[in-house]
C-alpha cells in the first residue's frame, strides 16, 4: 500500500491490488493443478498410442506368397480404449487387411502424396486419417481415428478439471470477499461514527487515516456539523441571554404588582391573577436557563458522587407538603435505597420537576408516591400517581420541549419544559427514563433506572 504525504491512501488502488494479488496467487495454484491433471491424462493417451502402434505393426506383419498379402482381419483396440486407432492395408484400392473397427472400403482413395493427413467421412462417420505408402511393395497403410474419440478425450479431461476449477473459483470468491471487506472497513467505521452523532455530540469526524475517495465526504459532513454546532450555540446563547435578562424585570414587575395589590385591596382578584401569570413566566424563564446550562454539557464533564437518598426524599416531602395540601393530594415517600451515583444538584432538580409535574396534574383526592428500590438488578426511582394519566400515544412525546397534554387539569399552568429537563439530566447520567402507568394501573408512572448497579 502506498501512503501519500498527507496520510490519506487510495481505496481504489488498495482494492485493486488486493483482488489482483489474490487472483494471481489462486490462478497460479489452479494452473499448477490443471497442468498436473493434463500431464497425467496426456501421458495415458501417449501410452495408448504406443500400444496401438504395436497393433499396427502386428497387423502390417503378414505372410507373403506369390499372390502378395494374405487378406485377413486383425483385432484392434477394445471399445474402452481412449485412442482407439483403426488400420487398413490397401493395395490397388482394395482393403486386404484391416482392424476390426475399420470399414471394409478404404478410408481415402486416390491419395497422391507419399504420406500425410486427411479428413474422411465413411458411413456417415468422420475420421482423421494418416496415410503412408510403400512404393516397393506397392501397398499403403491408412491409420484412422474417429473425431468422436478425440472429443471423448477432451470431455474426460474436462470431467477431471471442472471440480478443481470450481473449488478454486469458490476459494477466489471467498478470499476476494474477505479482502474487500477488510479494505472497506474504513467505510463502515466512518458510517458508524456518522450514525452515532446526536444534536448533543457534534464533534467533527476524524479525517486521519481516511482513504482519499472518502475524504471529501467526511470533510463535507464535518462542514455541516460545524455549521449546525454554530447555529445551536448561537441559539443557546440567545436563550440563556434572553432568559437571564428577563429575570430582573420580571422580579421587579412581581414586586410592583404586589405593592399595587396592597394599595388597592378592592382589586385583589385581578392582581392575584396577574401575579400568577408573572410566576408562570418566571418559572418558564428559570426552565429555559436550566436547559441552556444543561444542553452544552457532556456526560464526561459531569462530576457524580454517591448521593444519599433519605435526606433528599425528606427534603422533597417537606418542600412539597404545602403544595400537596393545597391540591388535596396525598404525597407519600418510600426510600428503600441508600444512595445512587449522580450529581447532587441535578438529581434534586430532576426529582423536584417530577413531583411538581405529578402534583400539578393530579386532581384532589389523588395520591403521589416517590419510591426508590431495587428492580431487575438496577437501582430505580419511580414517581407515580393515580390521577387521570396519559394515553400511550402521548407518553412517547412527554419529554419533548413545550409539549403538554391538553384537556387535563393543570395543563394550562405548566410550560412543557419540566420533563424535558428531566430527560436531559437523565441522558447526562446515563439513566434510562421511561413512562408507564401509575398506582394500581391508573395515572402516570415515571421510572429512572441507573445502569449497571445492583
Amino acid at each position: 500500500m502506498t501512503v501519500k504525504a498527507d496520510g490519506h491512501w487510495s481505496l481504489r488502488r488498495r482494492l485493486l491490488a488486493a483482488i489482483v494479488a489474490a487472483s494471481v496467487v489462486l490462478w497460479l495454484a489452479c494452473l499448477a493443478t490443471i497442468t498436473i491433471i493434463a500431464w497425467r491424462e496426456t501421458s495415458e493417451v501417449f501410452d495408448d498410442a504406443l500400444e496401438e502402434s504395436g497393433y499396427m505393426i502386428l497387423a502390417a506383419t503378414t505372410d507373403w506368397d506369390e499372390r502378395g498379402l494374405l487378406a485377413q482381419s486383425r483385432a484392434g483396440g477394445g471399445p474402452d480404449r481412449k485412442v482407439d486407432m483403426q488400420y487398413q492395408i490397401v493395395v490397388d484400392g482394395r482393403v486386404l487387411q484391416r482392424t476390426r473397427g475399420a470399414p471394409a472400403q478404404p478410408f481415402v482413395s486416390g491419395f497422391r502424396k507419399q504420406d500425410g493427413f486427411a479428413d474422411a467421412s465413411v458411413a456417415e462417420r468422420r475420421w482423421r486419417i494418416f496415410v503412408v505408402r510403400d512404393k516397393e511393395r506397392k501397398f499403403e497403410v491408412q491409420v484412422g481415428q474417429l473425431h468422436s474419440k478425440r472429443l471423448d478425450i477432451l470431455e474426460e479431461l474436462a470431467e477431471h478439471l471442472w471440480l478443481p476449477i470450481l473449488v478454486f473459483l469458490c476459494v477466489l470468491a471467498l478470499v476476494c470477499w474477505l479482502l474487500i471487506g477488510r479494505v472497506l472497513r474504513p467505510l463502515r467505521q466512518t458510517a458508524s461514527a456518522i450514525a452515532s452523532k446526536t444534536p448533543l455530540d457534534l464533534a467533527l469526524v476524524d479525517t486521519a487515516g481516511q482513504p482519499r475517495e472518502l475524504l471529501p465526504i467526511v470533510q463535507s459532513f464535518n462542514g455541516v456539523l460545524a455549521r449546525l454546532d454554530g447555529a445551536l450555540q448561537a441559539e443557546r446563547r440567545f436563550t440563556a441571554d434572553a432568559a437571564h435578562e428577563l429575570r430582573t424585570p420580571l422580579a421587579g414587575l412581581h414586586m410592583h404588582v404586589q405593592l399595587l395589590q396592597r394599595q388597592h385591596p378592592e382589586l385583589a382578584a385581578p392582581f392575584q391573577k396577574l401575579r400568577t401569570d408573572i410566576a408562570r413566566v418566571t418559572a418558564l424563564v428559570d426552565s429555559l436557563l436550566t436547559l441552556a446550562r444543561l444542553d452544552p454539557l457532556a456526560r464526561s464533564q459531569l462530576a457524580t458522587e454517591a448521593v444519599t437518598l433519605a435526606p433528599l426524599f425528606e427534603r422533597l416531602a417537606s418542600d412539597h407538603a404545602q403544595e400537596a395540601a393545597q391540591h388535596g393530594v396525598a404525597l407519600r415517600i418510600d426510600c428503600r435505597l441508600d444512595s445512587v451515583d449522580a450529581a447532587p444538584a441535578m438529581l434534586e432538580i430532576m426529582l423536584r420537576n417530577l413531583v411538581d409535574n405529578a402534583l400539578r396534574y393530579c386532581p384532589a383526592g389523588s395520591r403521589v408516591e416517590v419510591l426508590a428500590q431495587q428492580a431487575a438488578g438496577h437501582k430505580r426511582i419511580v414517581v407515580r400517581d393515580d390521577g387521570p394519566g396519559v394515553d400511550a400515544a402521548s407518553r412517547q412525546r412527554l419529554s419533548e420541549r413545550f409539549f403538554r397534554v391538553l384537556g387535563q387539569p393543570g395543563s394550562g399552568s405548566g410550560n412543557g419544559l419540566g420533563l424535558s429537563i428531566v430527560r436531559r439530566i437523565a441522558e447526562l447520567h446515563g439513566v434510562t427514563l421511561s413512562f408507564g402507568t401509575g398506582i394500581g394501573g391508573r395515572g402516570l408512572g415515571v421510572s429512572l433506572d441507573w445502569p449497571g448497579e445492583s
